[in-house]
Parts: C-alpha cells; structure tokens; sequence
C-alpha cells in the first residue's frame, strides 16, 4: 500500500492508514473540501465517522459494510453536518457532539461529550479535547495508539499554520489559542500527527515553534 499523505482531493480517492489497533481513512467532500475521516478498529471491526460533512453517498460508500457505532461532530458549522442525517439513518450510529453545540446540528445529539470524555472506537478510546474559540462546542479527538503514535483530529481548531478563524474577535482568539496551546501542545508530543477539518494534514512538531507568530499576528 502507498505510503499515506493525508493529501486528498474532492472526487478523488481516499487515503487510508492501517496502523496498529487503528486504521484512519480520509476523504475530502463538497465545495468547502471538507476533510471526514473513518476510523476502524482493527480488532473488531467496528467504526467511527469525525464529520459527517457532506456527499452522504460517498460517506456511506467511505463506511462500507464497517458497522458504525457512532458519528462525532467537531464543531457546530453547517458544513460540518449536512450528511449527518443520512448517514445516521442508514447506519444507525450514535450522535456525538459537545452540548455548546448541540444545538447547530440537524439531529439530535444522543451522547453529549464534554471535554475529558472519551469516545469508544471498538477497542480503541479517543479522549475528547474541548477547544474553545471556533464555536463554543469544538472539540479535538485524540488517540494515543502506543507503538502507533498519538494522533489528534482537531476539525477547524488547529491547521497547518495556524488555528482556525475567529472572525476577527480578541477574546475568541485569545480563548483558541490558549486551548491549543495548554490542552494540545502542552500534553502531547511533538510527533503527534494532526487531521484537520479542510486541506492536509501536519504534526504537532511543525505547528510548536509558530505559535508565539500567531499571537502576533492575532490569527
């Protein structure tokens, strides 16, 4: 199998990576190029959806015959959950989001997750990271896989770059990258590997030394 990127396209192929206890598939959808992202437990079998964001017929086909437990929501923007009533009917799968925004998405939310909850993926544990500053409700995903490394999906709080938009506001960004700064820099290690919402993937490692620049710029 090639070696994976995380560099996807909109129609293009997924990018999966088989790893130890986990395997992460990643494929870009809709006019936004929102990153969903198919995590499968290796053991069981049994998997988790991070956004639902749109194209229900290509997340459905991204799902396969993977019997999906739960569908989490990073953050409450509408281009984050438009395929999520389509994939939870035909799947069944539980809904997960933070509760402060809850209320944004188009079903309900039926296992409300708060910052220090974790998330099951078969055998597998996500330890959910509310990261305030985005929307109120964001939250980061992390899975620390032993001999597979520590991996996080941030949805639109961290990228390559930069933390993700606050429109502009002082106290929204302050609260954003002071989260990022204390809950991900400050607990996890530099080879880290981070999935975004949109566009390509980057590490812990690589964002660390920027961030006194991002303060600066107030973006």
């Amino acid at each position: 199998m090639p070696t994976y990127t995380g560099d996807v396209e909109v129609g293009g192929p997924a990018d999966t990576r088989e790893l130890p206890g986990l395997t992460i598939t990643k494929v870009a959808v809709s006019e936004m190029a929102n990153n969903a992202y198919l995590l499968t437990c290796t053991a069981t079998g049994d998997g988790v959806l991070v956004d639902a964001a749109a194209d229900p017929e290509a997340l459905r086909a991204l799902v396969g015959d993977t019997r999906l437990t739960s569908v989490v929501t990073t953050h409450g923007h509408w281009d984050h959950h438009r395929a999520l009533p389509e994939v939870v009917a035909s799947s069944g799968a539980a809904t997960m989001a933070h509760p402060a925004d809850a209320a944004d998405l188009p079903v309900p939310v039926s296992h409300p997750v708060e910052h220090g909850d974790t998330v099951a993926v078969g055998d597998q544990v996500l330890d959910v990271v509310h990261l305030r500053g985005h929307t109120p409700g964001s939250i980061a995903l992390v899975w620390r896989g032993g001999e597979a490394g520590t991996h996080v999906f941030t949805g639109d709080s961290l990228f390559p770059g930069g933390v993700g938009n606050t429109q502009q506001d002082p106290e929204r960004f302050a609260q954003l990258v002071d989260d990022v700064e204390e809950r991900l820099f400050g607990t996890l290690p530099d080879d880290t590997w981070v999935y975004p919402g949109h566009g390509k993937d980057t590490t812990i490692g690589a964002e660390r030394p920027h961030l006194p620049e991002w303060r600066a710029r107030g973006w």
